[in-house]
């Protein structure tokens, strides 16, 4: 007997089972992100229209993902409703190309993973956000086929100048593309918003048209090989064109020493130092001079350069910056250990970091690393003042709350025929209660192992069915022997024998 065969006898058109990735489950994205929640839901979300932070711990499989693609959902529609009060989304979740950068920059023995990790430092966490925002603004001013539903290079710009200078130092610092020389995209982005600055470059003409005046005053009545010969060994003609040169040299030499700090302190991106300097040049000095840079190992440039991107979002109708974090047990430089996560994430529990006026972390983090956040002494919880942070130490699900997820799936997915009361009570003989199901769905915990279970339940019932002698019902022994073999399972995965 075919599971499908099952399937459309109760009046459901595809297995709603079938996936346990809420990033690839069409089902949920499709017909249950707006209807499924988890019961804390509305502590996680706040107010998008003045969102705060939150900090989540689930185990793996709890549905962080899919409470993640429900929060870009919801601040979708906020946005859509209030559109000069909207909310900027950065996802901090692909975090392998930042983490890989790192490591290999790292000398010696520290580029091992457990060594590497340990070196990660606020102000890290601080330039990958700053990098995730500003390739955003970017793309839409450098690449004429990418398109921001949120963002228009008009309203680029219409920038006043100030904020265009900041953008462009935004983008010196944090924006690469593999399509392009990092000096290249940034003077088509610079000609693309319209920043002017003709005066960046006089040290240069001072020094080119000292070099030509001097020259032609010197050898305009020289006649003669020997004559010009012994005129290029005076000392003050080198005297005087050196001296035309020098404010150039100056600001060439500060500038190659600022890109220097720079390259050497932006730890997650490979800057070449000559095109930064060349970048840095184009600035006016008046107008670069004293600005804040991410060149010394600290978080308060950092902190400097966050404002000025919340500056250049408020006239583009962003009020508030919402960063989602998610995955962080999947680079491989973290691999799942508990302890590279907690190396990784702590420097992130700061107040001052979290409650950044502006600023609100959605942090959908694994469980495992609860283990050591109940170990830590008084200074730490002092300076991440997790009791303000709106924190979740578990994301747990009832037997109930499963049951009823299981039932609305199969709703989404059931055909124009079937009842509208359909539940997943329906697929089971009558001796099997609701009571019954609650219980066995309880120890299941999580929603990825409900679908695993259930997936296996229905294919373990079909096996025992032919199709020209189908049984539409499961039986309460096919319940139990199903449950008891995957309860092995969960009992493996809990000693580090298989995978969640």
């Amino acid at each position: 007997m075919k599971i499908q065969q099952l399937l459309e006898h109760h009046g459901v058109s595809i297995n709603p089972f079938s996936q346990e990735d809420a990033q690839a489950d069409h089902v949920f994205q499709q017909h249950c992100a707006a209807v499924i929640y988890h019961p804390a839901w509305d502590k996680v979300l706040g107010d998008c229209g003045n969102p705060s932070t939150s900090i989540v711990f689930g185990e793996k499989g709890a549905g962080k993902t899919a409470i993640r693609l429900q929060l870009v959902n919801a601040i979708n529609e906020h946005n859509k409703m209030h559109p000069q009060a909207r909310a900027f989304v950065i996802s901090y979740d692909d975090l392998n190309p930042f983490l890989d950068t790192f490591r290999d920059r790292l000398r010696g023995r520290k580029k091992q993973a457990d060594k590497a990790l340990k070196e990660w430092r606020l102000w890290d966490h601080m330039d990958a956000l700053l990098t995730l925002s500003t390739r955003r603004l970017c793309n839409v001013i450098a690449d004429e086929n990418a398109s921001d539903p949120d963002i228009r290079v008009q309203q680029l710009k219409e920038l006043p100048r100030l904020r265009k200078r900041d953008l462009l130092a935004l983008a010196a610092f944090y924006d690469q593309s593999s399509d392009q020389s990092h000096g290249r995209r940034w003077k088509r982005i610079k000609s693309r918003i319209g920043y002017l600055a003709p005066s960046a470059h006089w040290r240069f003409l001072l020094g080119v048209v000292v070099t030509l005046v001097t020259l032609g005053l010197t050898f305009r009545n020289v006649d003669g090989i020997t004559a010009v010969y012994d005129l290029l060994k005076k000392w003050w003609l080198y005297a005087i064109i050196g001296a035309g040169w020098l404010p150039w040299a100056k600001r060439y030499l500060s500038l190659w020493w600022r890109s220097r700090q720079i390259a050497k302190q932006v730890r997650i991106l490979e800057h070449g130092i000559g095109a930064l300097r060349g970048i840095l040049a184009r600035f006016p000095a008046r107008e670069l001079d004293g600005q804040p840079m991410p060149s010394r190992d600290r978080s308060d440039d950092r902190y400097e350069l966050l404002a000025k991107l919340q500056r250049i979002l408020k006239p583009l109708g962003f009020t508030s910056i919402v960063v989602l974090v998610d995955r962080v047990d999947e680079p491989h430089l973290i691999n799942g250990s508990a302890e590279r996560m907690k190396d990784f994430l702590w420097s992130m529990f700061d107040n001052k970091f979290l409650k950044h006026p502006g600023i609100a972390f959605k942090m959908l983090l694994p469980r495992d690393v609860v283990f050591y956040l109940e170990r830590e002494e008084k200074e730490f919880y002092e300076r991440s003042r997790l009791d303000k942070q709106n924190l979740i130490k578990s994301l747990e699900w009832t037997g109930e709350s499963l049951l009823d997820m299981a039932t609305n799936r199969i709703r989404a997915c059931r055909t124009e025929s079937a009842a509208e009361d359909l539940s997943i009570r329906d697929f089971f003989a009558a001796d099997v209660t609701e009571q019954a199901l609650i219980n066995k769905f309880s120890k299941l915990r999580v929603p990825r192992h409900l679908f695993r279970f259930l997936y296996r339940l229905l294919t373990d019932h079909c096996n025992k069915a032919t199709e020209d002698n189908p049984q539409w019902k499961i039986s309460h022994e096919t319940l139990e022997t199903c449950m008891s073999s995957y309860q092995r399972e969960l009992e493996a995965m809990d000693r580090g024998l298989g995978t969640g």
